[in-house]
């Protein structure tokens, strides 16, 4: 439960905050689209004995470069190259899954998570992967901030905005990676983007939303991982449950108010 609860503090502090950029760039899917891809380096990382962790970082990281080149070079909107990268990720993952020997535990905890699985090692490198990942969003936080509200005054105001966005891109990738251990692949933009619209909902101004996005992600994994060990009950969709139960609780004011 301690390495639980220090991995769940790592993604509740990262997810939130560059899922902030996310929503606001109108590009949620894309953690699901990468996600899927992940599941394609774990599959790897499984298939030649290495660490999937490690594995997964690297393929995401060249999918969301490719994303970004294909976007920019032959003017595709991004929705309709995660239309192809969402199904082609998951047929690659589940050809290398075949071959390696099928569907086992260890695919299924990073399908669906498995929080309690989690080593030293993991939590040392999802560490050194949080460390780089805040840095580079405090150190580029002007540019990215620029580039997801308008590309086109971000660029007349001198702001390499190509570079920025494949640094933004790079940084989701390694984000997915990181938080696919603690909520699984198929849960991991939940907690990139719910709380940040539950946030979004309560609050005013963007850089207010994210440390409130953060603080409720935090308040959602610590209680998600505690119901789950007392009533054993798979952590990480009991933390995406209770972050829609807040989303719901804090929008539900403002339905009754339009409703009245």
């Amino acid at each position: 439960m301690e390495r639980a609860f220090i991995a769940g503090l790592i993604i509740a502090m990262i997810a939130p905050f560059i899922g902030s950029f996310l929503v606001v760039r109108r590009l949620s899917i894309i953690a699901d689209a990468l996600s899927h891809v992940a599941l394609t380096g774990v599959a790897l990382g499984l298939l030649i004995g290495s660490n999937p962790l490690i594995t997964t970082v690297i393929v995401t990281i060249i999918t969301a470069y490719i994303i970004e080149e294909i976007r920019f070079r032959n003017d595709i909107s991004a929705e309709s190259i995660l239309a192809m990268i969402l199904p082609g990720g998951l047929a690659l993952a589940l050809i290398l899954i075949s071959v390696a020997g099928g569907f086992n535990s260890s695919i299924f905890s990073y399908l669906f998570g498995s929080i309690m699985t989690v080593t030293w090692n993991d939590i040392w490198i999802m560490s050194g992967l949080g460390v780089g990942i805040v840095s580079l969003l405090l150190l580029f936080y002007r540019q990215i901030l620029y580039t997801s509200f308008d590309e086109e005054s971000a660029r007349t105001s001198g702001i390499n905005v190509r570079l920025t966005n494949h640094l933004f891109m790079i940084l989701i990738a390694l984000t997915v990676s990181v938080a696919m251990k603690i909520v699984g692949a198929l849960l991991i933009g939940s907690l990139m983007v719910i709380p940040v619209i539950t946030a979004m909902q309560i609050t005013k101004g963007f850089r207010t939303s994210i440390i409130v996005a953060i603080l409720l992600a935090i308040v959602c994994v610590f209680s998600g991982l505690t119901i789950s060990y007392y009533i054993n009950l798979p952590a990480g969709a009991t933390i995406v449950v209770i972050s829609i139960l807040l989303f719901l609780f804090t929008s539900l004011p403002r339905a009754i108010k339009r409703f009245i």
